[in-house]
C-alpha cells in the first residue's frame, strides 16, 4: 500500500486530505509543519508527499527542496490557493520556473477527494516504483506537473 506524508499548517485541511486519502485505502502520514514533515520523512519510508507552499517556518518550495535533496526522484504534489496580487496567479505558476521542481504535481486549492487521488495516481506513476501496491483507481487525466496545475472539476447545472 502507498505510504503518503502529508504536509499542512492547517489542520482542517489536513484532516481533510488525511481521511480523503485514508478512505481510498492509503496508509497516511501527517505533519502540521515544514520541520515536523522532514523529520517524519527522515524517520520513514514513503511513497509520495503532499505539501502546501505556503507554511510558517520552512515554506512549501524550501520543504520539497529538501525532500528532493535526500531522494532526488522522490514523488512531490504541492498544493497552494494563495493568489499572487490581482494577476489570478498562484504561486503553483512559479514552479516550473525553479528548474528542480518543474516536474512536482500541482494542485490547485480548493480540490476535491478525487482531484487529490488524481494527483496522487499522477504522483506515483510518475516517480520511482511505489513500495507497496497501489489501490484501485482510474489513471488521471486531468493530473499535470509543474507547468500545468491540476484544478479542480467543478459541477455545472
Amino acid at each position: 500500500m502507498p505510504r503518503i506524508l502529508v504536509i499542512d499548517d492547517q489542520n482542517p485541511v489536513r484532516a481533510a486530505i488525511v481521511l480523503a486519502l485514508q478512505a481510498r485505502g492509503f496508509d497516511v502520514v501527517a505533519a502540521a509543519s515544514g520541520q515536523s514533515g522532514l523529520a517524519k520523512f527522515e524517520q520513514s519510508e514513503f511513497d509520495v508527499a503532499i505539501a502546501d507552499l505556503f507554511m510558517p517556518g520552512i515554506d512549501g518550495v524550501s520543504l520539497i527542496k529538501a525532500l528532493r535533496k535526500r531522494n532526488p526522484r522522490f514523488p512531490v504534489i504541492a498544493m497552494s490557493g494563495v493568489l499572487l496580487g490581482t494577476s489570478g496567479r498562484t504561486a503553483l505558476d512559479q514552479l516550473p520556473n525553479i528548474p528542480e521542481l518543474a516536474d512536482v504535481i500541482c494542485l490547485q486549492k480548493p480540490f476535491g477527494p478525487n482531484d487529490l487521488v488524481q494527483a496522487v495516481a499522477a504522483a506515483l506513476a510518475a516517480g520511482a516504483a511505489p513500495t507497496g501496491e497501489m489501490p484501485s483507481i482510474s489513471q488521471p487525466e486531468n493530473a499535470r506537473t509543474a507547468d500545468s496545475t491540476v484544478q479542480p472539476e467543478v459541477a455545472r447545472p
